[in-house]
């Protein structure tokens, strides 16, 4: 994986290959930030990365100048490579080893951005509960984004504050913002 945009731009980051992981494609990854850049200011943002594995997208944050990235992971093998990457590149990512859906019924953590790449083979139950979650605990920042990344076979236009979906080859992003 590399690092698309900003003060690490092009540098690579190679993950132990025995990490549960599917990382987030380039073009998919670049996509996405294009929508972010049209929305928010990366320096103003708080972020909350779930289901981190390899910490590819909190990265790409803290490339661009985002300096409050929260990763949770459930892996101690994926905590402790964002851990190492992170420190290698001086970069202000915070990491907590936890189920998510723990985390999120715990915690009163609150961001402008919440990024979810759950494993594609989650069941529809298990889906909704991330949006339903984070708006229940009141989560999201007021104009901040829930973003899920999903296969092009999961629609999650059904769920909780759906707002809109994105497709990028075999990837989906579905969107998700406090309906006033």
């Amino acid at each position: 994986m590399r690092i698309i945009s900003g003060l690490y731009k092009s540098r690579k980051i190679v993950a132990p290959k025995k990490l549960p992981v599917r990382p987030t494609t380039d073009m998919a990854k670049e996509s996405l930030f294009n929508i972010i850049n049209n929305t928010f200011y990366f320096n103003e943002l708080i972020v909350l990365d779930l289901f981190a594995g390899t910490g590819n997208i909190s990265y790409e944050f803290a490339s661009r100048g985002t300096e409050q990235i929260t990763c949770v992971d459930q892996d101690f093998g994926c905590i402790k490579f964002i851990n190492k990457t992170a420190s290698e590149f001086k970069m202000p990512i915070q990491t907590i080893k936890s189920d998510v859906f723990t985390f999120l019924e715990k915690t009163n953590f609150q961001a402008n951005i919440i990024f979810a790449d759950p494993p594609y083979n989650f069941t529809d139950d298990a889906f909704s509960k991330i949006p339903e979650l984070v708006f229940k605990n009141n989560l999201l920042l007021e104009d901040g984004l829930l973003i899920v990344e999903h296969s092009k076979h999961t629609d999650l236009s059904n769920l909780i504050n759906y707002s809109y979906s994105k497709s990028y080859g075999g990837n989906m992003f579905s969107f998700f913002e406090i309906q006033n």
